[in-house]
């Protein structure tokens, strides 16, 4: 039987695979708590200044479905021969995922089994600044 995270792992796969056939490809996605899966990717902007990171189109969609966020995942390959890669959150994802509460699980790296691994995002950033105003 097919998990959540699972089907959360195929989608952004098949994102990958649908916008990039062949050669370098990436895309993020998120898991929402009533279970719908949204993705995203970066366009290839002409000007590089205005990229954007590959999961911020799936955050911005739940946000605007005011749909919490249970598991983002971003996943990348060299090429179209190359097993995918997890990308943790980089800072400003982080800061982003805030907007759902620490609890939001990451995917950090794939384990020897083949599974995604995910951790909260509060063990992303321990030492996070909000935390002076608690």
């Amino acid at each position: 039987m097919q998990t959540k995270t699972d089907k959360l792992f195929h989608a952004v796969k098949k994102t990958i695979d649908d916008h990039y056939p062949t050669g370098w490809g990436g895309a993020g996605g998120v898991l929402l708590e009533n279970g719908d899966i949204l993705t995203s990717i970066s366009p290839e902007f002409p000007n590089a200044a205005s990229s954007v990171c590959m999961e911020l189109g799936s955050y911005i969609q739940a946000a605007t479905l005011r749909q919490q966020v249970t598991h983002t995942l971003c996943l990348v390959r060299e090429n179209e021969h190359d097993n995918l890669t997890v990308l943790t959150p980089c800072g400003i994802c982080q800061e982003r995922l805030d907007l759902w509460g620490k609890t939001t699980q990451c995917g950090i790296d794939t384990l020897p089994n083949g599974e995604i691994h995910y951790i909260p995002l509060a063990d992303l950033q321990p030492f996070h600044w909000s935390g002076v105003y608690q």
